[in-house]
């Protein structure tokens, strides 16, 4: 046809950022030209750096969200002629306030055949509903076309500052839109007691609240009883900030719930803490719960369930089975049958280590899935040390005589001179909000994975002038910092960069790099095929240029190091008829292209490069794809460094 459309965030409602496409193809991949650009930077008070965002297509027209202020542009898909805008800039100190500013992730388009609409939160955590010809807001939804999401919320939040927001597009189903919330990052909440992360359908028309799911269960709900000395009621966070997924036909939605407050302390909540890093599936016009599944019990690690959950068709031992699967920052693929939450394969409860930080409660076992096994690092050891030379591997070595290593799950310690903190891989590594995406064609779902984006953390008191909560991060001597695996400069879920104290003692926090060069041997980043037919790896592969700290490092020098892969936690993946497509996350310089990055093209049945193409900078929102006058063309956001957010559009030459 003429026109192929990605109508949502995820291309779909079932998170597979798949279209059949095959224009763009490995024999041309490598001439893709520029068709059209567009700099977010005048949709704001200032240039924005960490452009997220997905955009949609629908019938040639382009529709994403642009600059500081979040505004929503409609560009032409062929061109990229500015057709409208809609910015809001009534919410002043309420936007500055916001715990997710910036322009997010993304839009949703709705039609009911006749008129076209589209919504969004802005900043200031306020659902607007715009005509999607015009950029006009439509007048008889919520009140002027505007839902404050800070009343009818069950709970009571300060209009200006109240701590709720979120960067996700909003879910729209049938008559429903699913909306979320997200709350400040960083390792220090002000309290224990933080808003609490309830998700809501509303009316498509009329803005009306339909119904509320309490992600943190209320006195006389299930799941109440697992926070134990009634901490349910003195507890927050357990919000849905990432992409909700929705199966039309089940009538279900699947809600991907984060951690409660606080991420890496929970002596203020004992207990399994439902529904905590759940993956609950809700009725999609009631909200009642028709399952759920914890991934993780009493969740002390950071291990927010950060993305779109993957609604899948697939066979299993010969039977058609319709399932949903979690890629996940822990590195499990862990894979339900989504009527029933009934796993394909066995998750076991095994038994983990218990810890010894004051106050804290521990959960005995956590859930392992026995397949498919995990897809990268899903812990460290001393094994894993960069090992390029003897001497850098005896280097490492005395870099972390100080940490502790062990299984997943190892619990966080309270930071000495003996022993400054635990070294895991996880708040930032695996699988983040990006996600994976999934080809209905044959079953096999594609997950990156950074395999060395790793913490080291230590508890300390909570400082009193700071917080409520007894323990926070931090390393001894030194709250509230956090130390970075080199070639890392974001966090997760887009924390800024969190830096060590200006004068550090001689104990503190510093970069754990051995010379400069990462803490642990490659590949640094991963992007592997799981077949969810048979619960296999079919392939994996390192993703990204070998950066160029490490090419060109003087301890390397006559080396022959194979490609490592990138070090980011934030590289989103598209699948088409046959290519998968992911941009780079770093910037490198080579002999054959000046500085930046290479969106990249697989052969997504052996994962071989089959083509790449250059970017002045890094990918920084995940890619899509459409066709317009039947031409096929590839749009990704690009941000980062020096280089403020922009959308570029690649086609293939007329």
């Amino acid at each position: 046809g003429q026109y192929v459309n990605w109508p949502t965030y995820n291309a779909d409602l079932h998170g597979s950022r798949y279209l059949p496409l095959d224009q763009i193809n490995a024999s041309n991949f490598k001439d893709l030209e520029v068709a059209w650009r567009i700099k977010t930077d005048a949709f704001g008070t200032r240039p924005e750096f960490k452009l997220e965002g997905t955009p949609l297509a629908v019938n040639g027209i382009v529709y994403a969200t642009a600059g500081t202020r979040r505004s929503v542009i409609a560009v032409n898909g062929t061109t990229g002629e500015l057709l409208w805008t809609y910015g809001d800039r009534t919410e002043g100190p309420r936007a500055a306030a916001s715990p997710r500013a910036l322009s997010g992730r993304g839009l949703s388009y709705w039609t009911d055949g006749t008129q076209e609409r589209i919504y969004y939160v802005t900043v200031g955590y306020r659902l607007v509903a715009l005509d999607a010809k015009t950029g006009q807001r439509i007048k008889d939804f919520g009140n002027d076309g505007i839902v404050d999401l800070k009343q009818d919320f069950d709970q009571t939040l300060e209009p200006t500052t109240g701590e709720a927001g979120v960067h996700s597009a909003p879910a729209i189903a049938g008559n429903t839109i699913i909306i979320g919330a997200a709350f400040r990052e960083g390792f220090t909440p002000r309290t224990h007691n933080n808003t609490k992360g309830y998700v809501r359908g509303f009316d498509v028309l009329t803005g009306k609240r339909k119904w509320i799911f309490h992600t943190i269960p209320q006195k006389g709900e299930p799941g109440y009883e697992t926070w134990y000395n009634n901490s349910a009621d003195v507890n927050g966070n357990a919000g849905v900030w990432t992409q909700v997924s929705v199966d039309e036909k089940l009538n279900l939605a699947y809600l991907n719930v984060e951690s409660p407050t606080s991420d890496f302390y929970g002596g203020h909540r004992p207990g399994p803490g439902l529904y905590g890093n759940s993956i609950v599936a809700v009725d999609l016009d009631t909200g009642k719960v028709k399952w759920y599944y914890q991934l993780i019990h009493h969740e002390i690690w950071d291990l927010d369930n950060s993305s779109a959950p993957l609604l899948m068709d697939v066979t299993i031992d010969g039977k058609a089975r319709q399932v949903v699967g979690i890629p996940s920052k822990q590195t499990y693929f862990y894979v339900f049958d989504r009527a029933t939450g009934v796993p394909i394969w066995p998750i076991k409860e095994t038994k983990v280590p218990k810890g010894n930080v004051p106050g804290e409660w521990y959960s005995p076992t956590q859930p392992i899935p026995t397949k498919p096994e995990s897809y990268a690092r899903v812990a460290y050891s001393r094994q894993d040390l960069v090992d390029f030379t003897p001497e850098l591997k005896a280097k490492a070595l005395e870099v972390v005589k100080n940490y502790k290593f062990g299984p997943i799950y190892t619990p966080p310690v309270v930071s000495t001179e003996k022993q400054l903190g635990v070294i895991f891989g996880l708040a930032i590594g695996g699988t983040n909000w990006p996600g994976g995406s999934f080809d209905p064609e044959t079953g096999i779902a594609y997950v990156y994975a950074c395999n060395s984006c790793f913490d080291a953390i230590g508890l300390l008191p909570g400082p009193k002038n700071m917080t409520d909560i007894d323990y926070v991060v931090g390393v001894h001597g030194h709250p509230v910092t956090i130390v970075k695996s080199a070639g890392e400069d974001v966090g997760a879920d887009s924390t800024p960069v969190r830096k060590p104290p200006a004068t550090p003692s001689p104990t503190s926090a510093r970069r754990l790099d051995v010379d400069g060069l990462p803490l642990f041997k490659p590949p640094y980043g991963t992007i592997s095929a799981i077949d969810v037919n048979t619960g296999t790896i079919k392939w994996q592969i390192p993703h990204g240029e070998t950066p160029d700290f490490i090419r060109n490092h003087p301890a390397l020098k006559g080396l022959n190091i194979p490609r490592t892969g990138q070090s980011t936690d934030q590289v989103g993946t598209l699948v088409t008829k046959t290519l998968l497509i992911a941009g780079e996350n770093q910037v490198t310089t080579t002999a054959d292209r000046p500085r930046g990055a290479m969106l990249r093209a697989y052969d997504k049945n052996s994962g071989q490069e089959v083509g790449a193409v250059w970017m002045p900078a890094p990918q920084s929102g995940s890619p899509m794809t459409y066709m317009a006058n039947g031409k096929q063309y590839i749009v990704v956001a690009i941000s980062g460094g020096v280089y403020s957010g922009e959308y570029i559009a690649f086609t293939l030459p007329d």
